[in-house]
């Protein structure tokens, strides 16, 4: 009797899980052998803004993940967030709020580049303490751009060049690449068809200061373990 109530119980929790994955891209791992309580987020797809992405397009939606960060934050249980990215860009301002929103966690936090992470994607990665990325995986870097008509074409211009300021300033504070390099590489005409811009595999992004590491999700679980223990020593 008490194994089925065991077992339905263990049936019901995972149906649980799988319904968070799928409303929320997030999932507590609470069952390694260290007992750390970590928080896993996924940022995938297209990020979705203000205005919502066709129905057939992948989306990371930031009103999704903005009140789950600020309960991780006070969330006791919760000693550490890994945040795994496979992102073609998307919304900007909602981009730089997430990452904005990582950055300022108090909890030890490690980022995981799989597959690429974009354009918003940039300061995404960086946002996290500590960042890797798996060897097949890109970076593109770009200014930023805006479609349809604009009304006062100088003013326009001059809001984008700000908004673009504040992407490279975000990335450069997070990260070990210079804001002056990182523009150098957003405009960059040599690399890319029809655009300007840079794309850096895996080692290149390591090499640009992009990204810490170059490695893949065992690699990021024992950083973010040791970053968890060494809080633990600092509060103790």
């Amino acid at each position: 009797m008490g194994d089925g109530q065991s077992e339905e119980s263990r049936q019901k929790e995972r149906s649980e899980e799988n319904a968070q994955i799928r409303e929320m891209g997030t999932l507590k791992l609470e069952n390694g052998p260290a007992k750390n309580g970590i928080e896993l987020l996924t940022i995938i797809g297209e990020i979705e803004g203000h205005e919502a992405v066709s129905g057939s397009t992948k989306a990371t939606k930031y009103e999704h993940l903005l009140p789950r960060l600020a309960e991780i934050e006070e969330d006791q249980q919760t000693e550490g967030v890994l945040i795994l990215l496979n992102t073609l860009g998307g919304d900007v301002e909602a981009g730089l709020a997430i990452a904005e929103m990582i950055a300022s966690l108090s909890k030890p936090t490690v980022s995981l580049v799989l597959g690429g992470s974009h354009s918003i994607g940039g300061p995404l990665a960086v946002s996290a303490d500590y960042s890797f990325i798996v060897p097949t995986g890109t970076m593109i870097v770009h200014p930023v751009r805006s479609t349809g008509m604009f009304i006062g074409v100088i003013q326009s211009y001059r809001n984008m060049e700000k908004t673009q300021d504040r992407i490279a300033r975000f990335i450069s504070e997070h990260s070990r690449i210079s804001q002056e390099r990182l523009l150098e590489l957003m405009l960059d005409s040599t690399q890319l068809v029809k655009d300007v811009g840079t794309m850096l595999e895996g080692a290149e992004a390591v090499r640009e200061g992009l990204i810490d590491e170059v490695g893949g999700i065992s690699q990021a679980f024992r950083k973010l373990h040791e970053m968890i223990e060494e809080r633990r020593r600092q509060m103790a």
